[in-house]
């Protein structure tokens, strides 16, 4: 069993070190919200919004990098375009029992988010819930061109400098994110199905001005799964917990009330 932290610490799952930073306490059945990180996040990359989530809601929670970001292991190799089924099928399984955790509430943002909804599809009785900020559920060309503008802006030193505070194997990190998305088998990726499948109740938040998706991608989850609630904000990008974070915030709370207990 790997022992609580309330700082960041690396814990050992299925013989890779993965960093965990565990916010209050849990028995292995209570709720746990459960943040998955966008394509370039990590632990501290979510800087104070999952303390003041937990805090509002009154749960614990765990903030992990995921293998390849932060403080966890390099990726041992080249990412392939299921990249993301892999990590929900697999990683966060394993993630979860090695952390004791049976009933997870989902928080993802971007490919976090992702790899919520197709946690949630492939083992439906497992989620208590889940939020997605910014999910995707395909791509659409408005985020081949914003990742290809990163990518080169990457070519300089200055998003790299900024992304090396965060991330100990920074160039793995960025490549293996945009690489993927770049690619031409990456185009046909999808996982609607998987939304169909998922049974818990989703809550699907997406700013606006959105730089990586469109609506449609929100839209979409709720045409799968009737039910869904959606939030539109209007000032908003692509990451609603930093530009509107009280709104998040108050959201997400409003919606576990509505779950009961």
């Amino acid at each position: 069993m790997n022992p609580p932290a309330r700082e960041p610490c690396r814990i050992l799952v299925d013989g890779q070190r993965i960093e965990c930073r565990r916010i209050g306490d849990a028995g292995r059945s209570a709720p746990v919200i459960v943040f998955l990180h966008e394509g370039l996040g990590s632990v501290r990359m979510w800087r104070d919004f999952p303390d003041r989530l937990c805090a509002t809601a009154g749960l614990p929670g765990l903030v992990c990098s995921r293998l390849g970001y932060g403080a966890s292991d390099p990726l041992p190799g080249p990412r392939n375009a299921r990249f993301m089924h892999e990590e929900a099928t697999s990683a966060l399984p394993a993630l979860l029992r090695a952390c004791e955790i049976d009933r997870p509430i989902l928080f993802g943002h971007s490919d976090g988010a992702s790899i919520a909804l197709i946690h949630a599809g492939t083992f439906p009785e497992v989620a208590r819930a889940v939020i997605v900020l910014a999910p995707h559920l395909f791509v659409e060309p408005v985020c081949v061109t914003s990742i290809a503008a990163i990518s080169r802006d990457y070519a300089g030193p200055a998003l790299r400098e900024r992304l090396a505070r965060y991330h100990a194997d920074v160039d793995g990190a960025f490549h293996g994110w945009s690489d993927v998305w770049l690619s031409d088998e990456f185009a046909a990726w999808n996982i609607e199905d998987a939304v169909a499948a998922s049974r818990c109740p989703i809550l699907a938040i997406q700013g606006e001005d959105d730089q990586y998706g469109t609506m449609r991608q929100i839209e979409r989850i709720a045409e799968l799964r009737p039910g869904t609630r959606l939030a539109r904000l209007p000032g908003c990008r692509h990451s609603p917990q930093n530009d509107r974070p009280d709104e998040v915030i108050e959201l997400t709370c409003a919606f576990l009330r509505d779950l009961g207990p």
